[in-house]
């Protein structure tokens, strides 16, 4: 049984459409697949409308956070799209996108790139708008060579030169608010250090205590060392490991199912969630 666990489609900053997403995912062998784009759940209707017989979907999203100054992203899997708190809390950082994106844009022509708002609009289209779409126009512009290349202190990398803040939610409160959907959480790609500063294990330790139920371990921004220590530590603090391809279409090179969750860990996530159930295929016939 294959199961990726972190994936974006169009509705955020992926470039694949989410029935594409599915469509993909079910080419590529997988068994379950998870539709975790930032802050939106737009994008879950498509996916389990175009759901291929034999793919089952976990509908999710990946909450943009902070605390202490360091950005982190928590992957939600399974909560109640309808509970209003955490509804108004997603919408809360995505409009804060918008005009973040277009002071990153205002930055990048202060430093002489050619950069405009109408380019980067135009790469977002419907999604909703983040750093992958500017990092999209500078590839596209020759400034740099991938979008990877633009996360770094030159260009859009946290505290970079035309850096700018979001509203984030604190990691803290994101627990709690999916745990109240009946969701269930896991701190995305925690010591990614070559996407920017990342939180302490103490914070870690601090989020598993306050109810936090996994760490996503095997990831393309984790080395060898990075996920040994990671599997240590989800051991010491009972949190659940996982593995995803965090796979954005052709946005990033990683190929949709290139990391996988044991299934195990994915009966787990199940067995825990009670805000909605996994979406099998074709056509989503237990939509919660």
């Amino acid at each position: 049984m294959r199961i990726d666990l972190h994936t974006h489609s169009t509705a955020s900053d992926g470039t694949d459409t989410p029935a594409e997403l599915v469509a993909h995912a079910a080419a590529a062998g997988l068994d379950v697949v998870a539709l975790t784009d930032h802050d939106t759940v737009g994008g879950h209707a498509e996916a389990v409308a175009a759901l291929p017989e034999g793919l089952t979907l976990v509908r999710g999203a990946e909450l943009s956070c902070r605390v202490g100054g360091v950005g982190l992203h928590m992957l939600a899997y399974l909560f109640d799209p309808a509970e209003p708190e955490l509804a108004r809390a997603r919408e809360q950082v995505r409009d804060d996108r918008v005009p973040r994106a277009r002071t990153m844009v205002r930055k990048l022509q202060e430093l002489g790139v050619p950069v405009t708002w109408e380019q980067v609009a135009r790469i977002a289209g419907d999604g909703s708008v983040g750093r992958p779409h500017v990092a999209t126009a500078l590839v596209e512009l020759g400034v740099v060579d991938s979008v990877s290349d633009a996360f770094t202190p030159d260009w859009l990398g946290n505290g970079g030169r035309a850096y700018a803040d979001k509203y984030e939610l604190d990691p803290f409160e994101a627990v709690r608010l999916v745990k109240a959907a009946g969701g269930v959480t896991v701190f995305a790609h925690p010591l990614a250090v070559k996407r920017g500063a990342v939180v302490p294990e103490s914070v870690i330790a601090d989020l598993a205590a306050a109810g936090l139920d996994g760490i996503e371990v095997d990831h393309m921004d984790h080395d060898a060392l990075t996920r040994a220590r990671l599997r240590a530590l989800a051991a010491e603090l009972d949190l659940l490991p996982t593995g995803s391809s965090d796979y954005h279409g052709t946005r990033k090179t990683v190929r949709i199912g290139a990391y996988t969750t044991d299934p195990e860990i994915y009966g787990e996530i199940t067995r825990r969630a009670t805000g909605a159930f996994p979406v099998p295929g074709a056509g989503g016939a237990r939509q919660a």
